[in-house]
Formats: C-alpha cells, structure tokens, sequence
C-alpha cells in the first residue's frame, strides 16, 4: 500500500483499501476533528483484497463522479435535497480572497468533509440478480434472507429493488451480507428503517438518470453517517465505478448469455480476471497491463456518459 503522503496543514490519520483520511494537523490525537481531508488514491480492490497495480488516474476520475452525484442528489435532478458530508473547499482569508483548503497535491482527487457518527452498515440496493447476491439465490432463493421468486436467472431485473445491507468489517476483515434483522440488532428499528428507505430514494433516483443515459445501474452500494444535530447524511464516494455496477442498456436487452447482457462500466472486468487466475489463497497476482488499460477507459467512459 502507498506511502501516506504529506500534506501542508494535515495529518495522516488512516488509510483505508482505497481511501486515505487526513485531519488537521492541529487536531489533538483521540479527539475527533470537525473537517476531515478524505482522498482518493488509484488502489483498487477486489474480494477485500488491494491489488496491484493500480488503476491510472482513478482517484481523479472517482472523486469527480461522486462530486457530480452529490451535486445532483442535493437537488440538481429535480428530487429533494439527499443532506451529504461535503464541506466548503474554500476559506475567506484576512486578504478577503477565498483560499483552497484542499492541497495541490490531491486536488481533484480529494473532497473536505464534516465529520461523521458512521453507520456500521454498507447500505447496498439491488435493481438486478448478479454477483453475490446471484450466488445466494441458486443455492437458497433468496438475497441476504429475502426470498425472490424461482426462475430467474444472472442478469435479470428484479420486480422492485430491494435493500441487502452489509456489516463492514474491520480493517483486514471480510464484510459480510446480513439480513435486514441483523441491521436492527446492530442500529435499532428506526435507524433500520431510516437507512433502507433513504438508500432505495437515492437508487431508485440514481437509476432514473442512468436509464436516460443509456446505463442500468444494476446495484450499488452508500455509507450513511449521523452528522452534529442527529440528521443522517450520505457519505463516502457516492455511485462511482467502485461502488456500484453499471451495465450498457442496449446490451442487457439484446444479450442471450449473461456476460453479453451484463457489458460493464465498472471494475467488473478486474473481478472477472481474478475469479479466472486466482484461488483466493494467499496474495492476489499482478494484474496484467491490459486489465488495467481497460478498467481505466471504462472508468472513463462511464464518467462522460454520466456528466456529459
């Protein structure tokens, strides 16, 4: 994993897979900071696993996609307003001019943030039968406990979305499905409830603006944290290419096999190469020059579909 780099006027204060978090280097250790300086590096992970090498230019490319769907969620796309942990970038100095507060170093991969009670909970909402959640449903029928109806088949459309949270494990530690009672034990009905019903809005609006771009969100995954005065706030990156499968329309509804109907916009492809050339035992392999030029053109690709 990279080295934490030094920032003027910040401090290294964690590293995550593919996130590293600063504070401000005032900020006392043990007490929590107001702002934090969270940027996204060019690690990518696969099943819990950082990989190497990293995938050129995709801290930028992820952190400008997320900016774009905070921007809409908080009322661009006409919905109301989704409260998320963005904080002003820039400060009025004793000059009257309004200085960065983001280093040069990380700009454009970067976001300064409130600080956050973060939920122990990846809110994960699926639109389509894939991945994970296909595995479950051939051996059970069901997604993390929620029972679908027999006969479908990877790719296909669910009848409506449905919220299939995950606990996040520690650092170095799996994250693991879990039904929806199993969040109540860990947050408490209300706070259960709270987080599924804003976590289907943000899909289901989220989806929408996908489809009149020719793309199918097909699942994607929020982190949610209670903000100073109780009120829960959207985190994280937000509906990127690391977080979320995107598929091409066209192709879903004209395919005959599933990997015709699930062409991907998203990490997708390093999974696939993964699943094919490692057991899952000891340390992942290299990945090969050519994964990597194609996961960094459909980050890309995606990233212009979206915005443009």
């Amino acid at each position: 994993m990279d080295s934490p780099l030094t920032l003027p006027g910040w401090r290294h204060a964690y590293s995550g897979k593919v996130r590293d978090l600063y504070v401000p280097v005032d900020t006392s250790h043990g007490v929590r900071a107001d702002r934090m300086l969270v940027v996204a590096s060019d690690r990518v992970s696969a099943f819990d696993f950082v990989l190497e090498p990293g995938i050129p230019d995709k801290g930028v490319l992820l952190t400008t996609l997320s900016l774009w769907w905070f921007d809409q969620l908080a009322g661009a796309d006409g919905g109301r307003g989704i409260p998320n942990h963005l904080a002003a970038d820039h400060a009025l100095g004793a000059d009257g001019e309004a200085h960065a507060l983001i280093p040069d170093a990380v700009a454009g991969r970067a976001m300064l943030v409130r600080s956050l009670d973060m939920q122990p909970i990846e809110c994960v909402v699926r639109g389509y039968l894939t991945g994970s959640g296909w595995a479950e449903y051939r051996e059970n029928g069901t997604v993390c406990g929620i029972r679908l109806e027999s006969g479908l088949g990877n790719g296909d459309r669910l009848p409506s979305p449905i919220f299939t949270p995950a606990y996040k494990a520690p650092m170095g530690e799996h994250d693991e499905n879990i039904t929806f009672d199993q969040t109540v034990d860990l947050v408490g009905g209300a706070r259960a409830e709270e987080l599924r019903d804003i976590s289907l809005e943000i899909y289901e609006r989220a989806a929408s603006t996908a489809e009149k771009r020719g793309l199918i969100l097909a699942d994607t995954k929020f982190e949610f944290g209670v903000d100073a005065v109780g009120v829960m706030t959207l985190a994280d990156e937000v509906l990127t290419s690391d977080s979320s499968r995107y598929w091409d329309a066209s192709a879903w509804a004209t395919g005959t096999t599933p990997a015709e109907r699930m062409a991907s916009f998203d990490k997708q492809i390093v999974r696939d190469w993964l699943a094919a050339h490692w057991d899952k035992q000891g340390t992942p392999p290299e990945l090969p020059a050519d994964i990597v030029a194609q996961t960094a053109a459909r980050y890309r690709e995606l990233l212009e579909l979206l915005t443009a």
